[in-house]
């Protein structure tokens, strides 16, 4: 109770007093109200955790109706936040009213003082109960390779990984930046057959030419100046397990003509010899470069998209993981709580909304930088809102994006809709029924659009 703020609304001013003078050593803060017309004003200038409400507001017949109608208009728009029912008419049918309708607890007046302090002691205990066995679930979602995700499509995503990972099909990973393709390749690895095996991790995209062929397939001493003995090659160092090639899209044409030499034969031929060495190996590669880029053939071989792209996998942005945002925002706090020696508590209601309403160019990369900075600069032992700064960089980057491509800026609203339609479809992978609830359509009124624009 020492953190906790609490909001009494009650007309009578002798009450108020009282609470006041009871709780205010007791509380963080403690605010009075005697209209309940400003409740909502109050909780939206103040971050509030319990409110105590009365049940009767200058009512000949004492209903308790006013009070329900206040407490279902809370617990509709801050369902988080507490609320214990006063009352002088302890009547148990209003009391399990009040409790069906989402109130915490219920004490009828004139209370002793110390049965009120027990009441609030109590709510605030189940509380903290509450939060830990959310802290519970998380840590076991945590410990599933850190693909932490709730919303339907990461549910999706995770559905796909249980399916492909026990194979050894070659798996091509989708995703702007930030999103996490690389957890993806190691959850891959980890359920798959071979998770006892190594897992090896190439950036083939930082490769220069020279290095490229040394590095993934080796040399043998003397092959060049500086090859002073031999060296394993990654193709060689993962044999038995899985080699994941991060940036593929990002190689030249040149360097795609030798990889797909490699996976066509399995076999690699170190630098300085001519002597073929078998490999085993299951093979995952990730791009941020849309998969219709990479079917231009003079940027990227065909033959080589096929070799590498028996099953695709597309990690969705952050933006459309919805209440993933928070969830991967307590599992940050608590990372960097541990790391910088920190008792961070949590998120307060103006941070979380901040969080859920920003549209995150830079993905989850950029939700931990913010929340690492947020834990690192916070005066207070809570995330307010203005602890919570983007990365400079992403909007840098949109705004150089936008001065170079204004979006639509020509366009009629018809070949808007086109665009929106198809782009919705595609990111679905052809499920009407997800690229419609996203539109916010019918099938039946997708469908029709569908066959407007001849999709």
């Amino acid at each position: 109770m020492k953190k906790a703020s609490i909001l009494v609304v009650d007309d009578d001013q002798d009450l108020l007093t009282a609470v006041r003078i009871l709780l205010r050593p007791k509380v963080k803060q403690i605010i009075v109200e005697p209209n309940p017309e400003n409740i909502f004003r109050t909780l939206e200038r103040n971050v509030i955790d319990l409110v105590l409400l009365d049940m009767n507001f200058k009512s000949a017949i004492n209903t308790g109706n006013e009070g329900l109608f206040w407490l279902g208009k809370i617990k509709s728009r801050y369902p988080h936040i507490k609320v214990v029912m006063i009352t002088a008419y302890g009547a148990v049918d209003l009391a399990v009213r009040s409790l069906k309708q989402g109130a915490s607890d219920f004490i009828v007046k004139p209370w002793q003082n110390e049965h009120l302090l027990q009441t609030l002691e109590t709510v605030f205990e189940e509380t903290k109960q509450i939060k830990g066995r959310e802290q519970t679930i998380l840590s076991a979602i945590r410990q599933d390779n850190d693909l932490i995700g709730r919303s339907a499509i990461m549910e999706d995503l995770q559905y796909k990984i249980d399916k492909v990972a026990p194979t050894d099909a070659n798996i091509l990973i989708l995703g702007e930046n930030g999103t996490g393709k690389d957890l993806i390749a190691q959850a891959l690895h980890q359920r798959s057959l071979r998770k006892k095996q190594c897992y090896i991790k190439v950036d083939v995209g930082a490769l220069t030419e020279t290095l490229f062929e040394s590095e993934l397939f080796g040399y043998k001493k003397g092959a060049f100046t500086d090859a002073r003995e031999d060296r394993q090659g990654r193709f060689e160092a993962a044999n038995g397990g899985t080699l994941f090639l991060d940036e593929i899209g990002n190689i030249s044409l040149q360097q795609q003509a030798k990889l797909l030499s490699v996976l066509q034969n399995r076999q690699v031929v170190p630098l300085g010899s001519y002597q073929p060495v078998s490999v085993d190996i299951r093979l995952l590669s990730a791009t941020n470069v849309p998969l219709k880029a990479l079917a231009d053939e003079s940027r990227f071989r065909k033959d080589l998209i096929y070799r590498i792209n028996t099953v695709e996998i597309q990690v969705p942005p952050l933006r459309e993981r919805g209440e993933d945002i928070v969830l991967l925002a307590n599992h940050f706090l608590d990372f960097y709580n541990r790391k910088y020696h920190k008792h961070m508590e949590g998120f307060e209601r103006n941070a979380i909304q901040k969080l859920k309403t920003y549209h995150f160019p830079g993905n989850v990369r950029e939700l931990q930088y913010s929340i690492e900075r947020a834990v690192i600069m916070a005066e207070q032992q809570s995330i307010q809102d203005n602890d919570i700064l983007f990365s400079p960089i992403e909007q840098a980057v949109q705004e150089s994006s936008m001065l170079r491509e204004p979006a639509y800026a020509n366009q009629s609203l018809e070949e808007m809709e086109r665009h929106a339609i198809q782009s919705a479809i595609e990111r679905y992978n052809g499920n009407i029924s997800k690229a419609a609830r996203e539109l916010g359509l019918t099938r039946a009124a997708l469908y029709r659009r569908m066959e407007k624009y001849n999709i």
